[in-house]
């Protein structure tokens, strides 16, 4: 049932959708409002201000999409909530950012991998389920969720083992975390937008959802 022309319940495409916009805006709207250049996206919770809430407030927003998010499968919702969980771990508990005291200071560093590897899994999905559709539009989706699932690894890659090296590489490029933050954001924005349906070049006309319009295929 609907009204106005719109679903009276959200469902997994909006989910996506909205997920997908959320986490192309983190990186850009945090590295904007902070009052002093930071070397990484987590560093915006110690500028307080818009750019601590915006931080903050988008982690929230992405971790509670991602619990209401069910997938296709048991899977695909399991992985789903631990997301959730991960990212409620990356805003609960800040980053020592170099010269801040915080508590539990490796938990922000686990839950942001935790969360990135999963989302990187939920690509693998992704591009299994499109893959499985064998016309135009669905390999072009798949060469993206390849392309994004690729990014976060890569990305998580780089951080990991400059952390191991003792955070050496930042001498050479000091925003290195940063980049790599953003990447992985941006990775992950561009495959849940693309799995929404909603982008017109990425679908065919029979399986694309618009969400102000009430008849969409299911």
């Amino acid at each position: 049932m609907a009204h106005f022309g719109f679903h009276t319940e959200i469902d997994h495409r909006t989910i996506k959708l909205i997920v997908g916009g959320v986490a192309l805006g983190l990186a850009p709207l945090t590295t904007a409002l902070s009052p002093a250049p930071i070397a990484s996206i987590s560093a915006s919770y110690h500028e307080g201000g818009a750019a601590q809430s915006v931080f903050v407030g988008l982690l929230f927003a992405i971790a509670a999409l991602l619990l209401a998010y069910n997938g296709r499968s048991r899977t695909e919702m399991v992985l789903s909530k631990a997301a959730a969980l991960a990212g409620l771990g990356v805003a609960l508990f800040p980053c020592t950012c170099g010269r801040y005291a915080v508590p539990l200071p490796w938990m922000h560093g686990l839950s942001a991998s935790v969360m990135f590897l999963i989302l990187a899994w939920l690509c693998l999905i992704f591009w299994r389920r499109a893959r499985a559709k064998q016309h135009a539009a669905a390999r072009r989706r798949a060469g993206l969720y390849a392309l994004c699932g690729a990014a976060i690894v890569l990305s998580i890659a780089v951080l990991a083992l400059n952390a191991l090296l003792g955070y050496a590489w930042l001498q050479a490029v000091p925003r290195l975390v940063l980049w790599g933050e953003a990447t992985a954001l941006t990775a992950f924005g561009i495959a849940w937008l693309t799995a929404s349906l909603a982008l017109p070049w990425l679908n065919l006309a029979s399986e694309r959802f618009v969400p102000w319009r009430a008849d969409n295929p299911s």
